[in-house]
């Protein structure tokens, strides 16, 4: 069985524990406290040297961690991955996107406000994220406007990448008010067979 080293309301865990969750992966939780600097113990560091989660370990006993490694290795020859060699390079251009442009600023703003509590200390910082976060949003109103889906019309794991983090922008300070081809895309995700909550 596979064993998936996370903290609850990160965004890159839920990632995997839904994509396990409509692929019918049986998995266990093992929670690790970020906040607390669980995953800085040698036990974990023996399980991932680079010291975050998640970590997603194998039945064979294999880590992988980094969550969008994951999501692709649980993903293969599934309905969640386009069968097109260009889609496949699409799904990637777009969970790319999602770890260089999306999570630092709207993820990042989050565990500053939301998991952590502490909007006075990184005022500053802030702004700087709320900009970028927003042109990363625009970026895709932009692609939904004229798609139902990320890639090929259809659910993948492009949208799962990207659903993680925006469908609780809010808790980092983004209204997705301006953003209507978005909302009506985490209306469609949420309507996926077998579709589980954050904190489900």
């Amino acid at each position: 069985m596979y064993r998936l080293y996370e903290f609850s309301s990160s965004g890159n865990c839920y990632k995997l524990r839904l994509a396990m969750a409509q692929l019918g992966v049986p998995f266990e939780r093992e929670e690790k406290d970020i906040t607390r600097g669980e995953t800085r113990s040698d036990d974990f560091l023996a399980i991932n040297p680079n010291g975050r989660i998640p970590v997603l370990v194998t039945p064979e006993g294999r880590a992988l961690p980094e969550s969008n490694a994951a999501l692709w290795y649980l993903a293969r020859d599934s309905q969640l991955m386009p069968v097109d060699a260009f889609e496949q390079a699409q799904v990637l251009q777009w969970m790319f996107f999602e770890q260089y442009n999306h999570e630092p600023n709207i993820a990042t703003s989050r565990y500053w406000l939301h998991v952590l509590g502490e909007p006075e200390k990184y005022a500053d910082a802030l702004q700087e994220k709320q900009q970028k976060g927003h042109e990363a949003l625009a970026v895709m109103e932009r692609h939904l406007q004229a798609a139902p889906f990320f890639v090929g019309g259809c659910y993948s794991i492009a949208d799962i990448a990207l659903y993680a983090y925006t469908h609780v922008a809010d808790q980092g300070g983004f209204s997705l008010q301006n953003y209507p081809a978005i909302r009506a895309w985490l209306g469609r995700v949420k309507a996926q067979p077998d579709y589980v909550g954050m904190l489900d």
